[in-house]
């Protein structure tokens, strides 16, 4: 099963925030369209490899299929069951990344840690035909998905000259909530950008 929800545990000497799974809907219906073309082409070449026999291409064709058939599934389920935690401690803060296939931990210490920032969706100059009625194709549409898919996380900070980017997903409420957590945990070891305290300050209010 999916988890989209945040959930939090305080361990005797650490924070573990469990992001789960918060692919958009959109995007996982595009995952499933390409994983649908890329079969019916491997399937394509399956065919073409019957019957089998000793012919040097039949059996080049349906080793061909079967890559295909293997890297589509690959993809598929890697970003499908994608998901991800942070852990914060005294020292710092870890990001782990889990597929079926893959577990990714890095770690920064918070001496090395530049000021944490909240990104949202990057600015895009828009498609000259947003609004119009002659969009007939969708391209604002579109590159609004195109972003999303190749957007790495809301959150962002600098250590040792490097971008380091997380928390696919997460949007302002929710990462207000998370750095509230975090502040509770680590104090001013958690140095934020200024446009946190905006946020905050809004989130104070709505409360």
């Amino acid at each position: 099963m999916i988890r989209r929800e945040i959930t939090y545990h305080w361990g005797e000497d650490f924070l573990l925030i469990n992001l789960g799974n918060r692919i958009e809907p959109r995007l996982r219906f595009l995952f499933l369209a390409e994983f649908l073309f890329t079969s019916g082409i491997a399937t394509v070449f399956l065919f073409q490899s019957f019957p089998v026999s000793a012919n040097k291409l039949h059996v080049v064709t349906g080793l061909a299929s079967t890559v295909i058939y293997l890297l589509a599934a690959y993809r598929f389920l890697s970003r499908m069951l994608f998901t991800e935690k942070v852990q914060v401690s005294n020292q710092g803060i870890s990001i782990i990344r889990n597929t079926p296939f893959l577990k990714q931990l890095n770690s920064y210490s918070w001496q090395s840690m530049g000021p944490l920032h909240y990104l949202g969706k990057q600015a895009k100059t828009d498609h000259p035909l947003k609004g119009n009625s002659f969009d007939y194709f969708g391209f604002e549409t579109q590159e609004h998905l195109i972003q999303s898919l190749h957007h790495n996380g809301n959150l962002c900070f600098y250590c040792d000259g490097k971008e380091v980017h997380f928390a696919r997903g997460v949007y302002s409420w929710d990462a207000e909530k998370m750095i509230s957590m975090i502040k509770l945990y680590v104090g001013n070891s958690l140095r934020l950008g200024p446009e946190w305290e905006r946020m905050l300050k809004e989130h104070e209010i709505d409360q």
